[in-house]
C-alpha cells in the first residue's frame, strides 16, 4: 500500500516510524510520503490561508497549494507504479469513521491524505478532485481538533494493522471490538496475562480451567456486559439473528427485553452496573 500525506506539520507525523506502522514500512509492505504543503505555496511567507468570503472568524486553506500539491503527488504515484488512489479528507463534518471503512480503504493500494487547518479547506478543492478519484471525508468524533493530522494517525493504524502480515497472528484482528461480524459488533470483554494473582486481585478461575467452550462464553458474557454498559447503542441494533440462547439469557439478566421486532430494548427496571 501507498500513503501519501499533505500537511502543513510534517513533523507530526513522525509517529508512522514507530510500532506496527513503521515495522510495516520496513519491511517494505508500506510505502509513506509525507508532504510539506507549503513547497507548494508561491509567496515569499508560504501562504496556505486566507480569509474566508462571505466574512466570519478564522482562515481557510487556498485552492491553489492544495491543487497544486495534489496534482503532483497523483502524478508521482502514478509514475511509481501506484493506481487506484483514494482521497481521504479528515474533518469533523465527515463520515463516523468504523472499523467497517477501515477494512474497506485497507482493500485499497493508495491513500493520499489530507488533514486541514484552521476553518478547514476551500470546499472547491474536494469538488474537483471528487471528478478524478474516490473521496471518503471521515470524522474519528463528534469533538474537534486543532488540525487533522491526529485523525490521520488513528485512519492510519486503524487501516495498516489490517494488512496482509502487517499483525504477527493473523487471527488478532478478528475478535476486535467492532470487526465486521466479530461477536456480534460487541465491545471485547476484558484479557489478563500472568501472574494469576496480583495485589489480591486473582483472574477469573474459568480462564485456568482448560475449558475452551466454557472460556469461550465466559468471553461472549464479558463481551455483552461492557456492550451493555458503555455502549448499548449497538445492542439495540444489534442484528437478532447475531444472538444465540445463552447470549439471550445474558442479556435479560443485564436488563435487556426483545421487542415486537426481535431486537432488544433496555428495559425501564434495569439496573446499570
Amino acid at each position: 500500500m501507498r500513503l501519501d500525506v499533505l500537511t502543513i506539520f510534517p513533523e507530526y507525523l513522525e509517529p508512522l516510524n514507530v510500532s506496527l506502522v513503521g515495522k510495516a514500512r520496513a519491511r517494505g509492505q508500506l510505502d509513506v510520503q509525507v508532504h510539506d504543503l507549503r513547497a507548494w505555496a508561491r509567496d515569499r511567507h508560504h501562504t496556505v490561508d486566507d480569509t474566508p468570503y462571505g466574512g466570519g472568524p478564522g482562515m481557510v486553506m487556498k485552492t491553489e497549494p492544495w491543487g497544486e500539491a495534489l496534482d503532483t503527488t497523483l502524478a508521482d504515484g502514478y509514475e511509481n507504479g501506484a493506481h487506484d488512489p483514494v482521497l481521504v479528507v479528515p474533518t469533523p463534518s465527515g463520515r463516523p469513521f468504523t472499523q467497517e471503512c477501515a477494512v474497506a480503504l485497507s482493500a485499497r493500494p493508495w491513500l493520499i491524505f489530507t488533514p486541514a487547518r484552521y476553518e478547514g479547506i476551500d470546499r472547491r478543492v474536494m469538488d474537483e478532485y471528487a471528478t478524478r478519484l474516490p473521496v471518503h471525508e471521515v470524522s474519528i468524533g463528534d469533538y474537534v481538533l486543532a488540525g487533522g493530522e491526529a485523525a490521520v494517525l488513528v485512519v492510519t493504524e486503524a487501516v495498516v494493522r489490517l494488512l496482509p502480515g502487517v499483525l504477527g497472528n493473523a487471527e488478532s484482528h478478528r475478535d476486535d471490538s467492532f470487526a465486521p461480524g466479530a461477536m456480534a459488533d460487541l465491545l471485547e470483554g476484558p484479557v489478563y496475562t500472568k501472574p494469576p494473582e496480583w495485589r489480591g486481585r486473582e483472574i477469573p478461575e474459568v480462564l485456568l480451567s482448560g475449558h475452551h467452550g466454557r472460556i469461550a462464553r465466559w468471553r461472549r458474557d464479558e463481551a455483552l456486559r461492557r456492550t451493555s454498559a458503555h455502549r448499548p447503542d449497538l445492542i439495540e441494533r444489534c442484528d437478532p439473528s447475531a444472538l444465540d440462547k445463552k447470549d439471550r439469557e445474558t442479556l435479560s439478566i443485564l436488563g435487556w427485553a426483545p421487542g415486537p421486532d426481535g431486537r432488544f430494548w433496555r428495559r425501564p427496571d434495569a439496573v446499570e452496573e
